[in-house]
C-alpha cells in the first residue's frame, strides 16, 4: 500500500514539473515564435539594410555619388519613403537603410531596373576615381521588419 502511496506522489510531482517546464518554454520561446510569423507585417512598412565597404579615401566620392545616382531613383519609386546613410570610421563600412511603404511594393521593382542604376552608380564612381574595379563591394544586405 505505502509503494502504492509513494508511486502515485512520484507520477504527480513528474507530471507537475513537466508542465511547470513546458509553461517555462513557452514563456522564453513567445517572442521567437511571434518574430516568425513575419507574414502579417507585409502591409507594414519595410526597411531594406545594406552594408558596404566603403575606404576612408573614397568616403566622399561614395556620399557624392550616392546622392547623384541613387537618391533620385529611389525617390521616383512608388512606396519609398526615404533613406538614411551612416558611415563607421573604425570599420570603413557603409550603413544604407531604405524604408519602404511596404515590402510588396519594394520587391515590384524590376531587378533588372535596379541593375541597370547599379551599373551606371559603378561607372560614375570608377571614373570619379579614375579606377577598373567598383571598390565598393556589397557586404550584406537584408531587411528589417517591424516589430510590435
Amino acid at each position: 500500500m505505502k509503494i502504492n502511496s509513494d508511486l502515485k506522489k512520484r507520477i504527480k510531482s513528474f507530471f507537475l514539473f513537466f508542465f511547470f517546464l513546458l509553461f517555462f518554454l513557452y514563456q522564453i520561446n513567445t517572442p521567437t515564435a511571434e518574430a516568425i510569423t513575419m507574414d502579417k507585417y507585409k502591409k507594414e512598412v519595410i526597411t531594406e539594410e545594406l552594408r558596404l565597404k566603403v575606404p576612408a579615401q573614397y568616403k566622399e566620392v561614395w556620399l557624392k555619388t550616392e546622392k547623384e545616382i541613387w537618391e533620385p531613383w529611389l525617390s521616383s519609386q512608388v512606396g519609398f519613403l526615404g533613406r538614411q546613410l551612416f558611415w563607421d570610421k573604425e570599420k570603413e563600412e557603409a550603413l544604407i537603410l531604405v524604408n519602404w511603404k511596404s515590402k510588396k511594393l519594394w520587391k515590384s521593382i524590376p531587378i533588372s531596373e535596379v541593375n541597370m542604376v547599379q551599373e551606371k552608380f559603378e561607372n560614375n564612381v570608377k571614373t570619379a576615381l579614375n579606377l577598373s574595379e567598383n571598390p565598393f563591394e556589397l557586404i550584406y544586405e537584408g531587411e528589417l521588419d517591424k516589430q510590435r
